[in-house]
């Protein structure tokens, strides 16, 4: 943590701005957001509790595996950023993904939302393939999947959220953890695999 503070106040105010932005549009902010949004839109307050259940497969135990590779001096940081640590996460991710889609389909969850974990599954599996050989930007790929599927879902005004998204590339190329075509393809597989999900199910 101390080497990525240090990186980021060698870049002045536009480093610590892009450190904040990368913290408060970190993918598990989005995923809560998006697992919530996307239950209540299949099924109104019975779905968004479907969605918290979905939230704590997708988001809160990924956290938790994270903070605790930090604790223990697995991972210097919440973004995870050496290829080999990074591969460990995404099958930890994988696991628990997995272990949800299969939990929901099992107690009768709404097909939109066990849709969305199933095409999220494939997505981190294809997001650890190209990892192991290219630094993608998992951050731009879960914020444009946000983005993308709940504009499907309810409406144009969502697309306003691109600009979040763009927020969001520009600060992982400004603390130097991807480069602008990493964050450009990150956001471009994000936002085709949460098409697919939508136009699926």
């Amino acid at each position: 943590m101390g080497a990525r503070q240090g990186l980021d106040g060698s870049l002045g105010w536009p480093g610590l701005l892009a450190a904040r932005v990368t913290y408060l549009l970190e993918p598990k902010n989005w995923l809560i957001v998006t697992v919530l949004g996307i239950g209540w839109h299949a099924d109104g307050l019975a779905g968004a509790g479907w969605g918290l259940l979905a939230a704590l497969f997708a988001a809160v135990l990924p956290t938790l595996f994270i903070s605790y590779g930090i604790r223990h001096g697995r991972w210097e940081d919440r973004n995870v950023g050496a290829r080999r640590p990074r591969i460990v996460v995404l099958a930890f991710i994988t696991a628990s993904v997995a272990t949800g889609l299969i939990l929901l389909a099992v107690l009768g969850a709404p097909v939109l939302l066990t849709g969305y974990l199933a095409f999220m599954l494939v997505s981190v599996a294809v997001l650890a393939l190209i990892t192991m050989v290219w630094k993608i930007s998992i951050h731009c790929a879960v914020a444009s999947g946000s983005v993308t599927i709940l504009a499907l879902a309810y409406g144009p005004l969502v697309l306003g959220g691109y600009l979040l998204v763009g927020l969001l590339g520009w600060a992982r190329v400004a603390v130097r953890d991807h480069s602008i075509s990493q964050a450009a393809c990150g956001a471009v597989l994000g936002a085709a695999a949460a098409a697919l999900a939508y136009t699926a199910f």
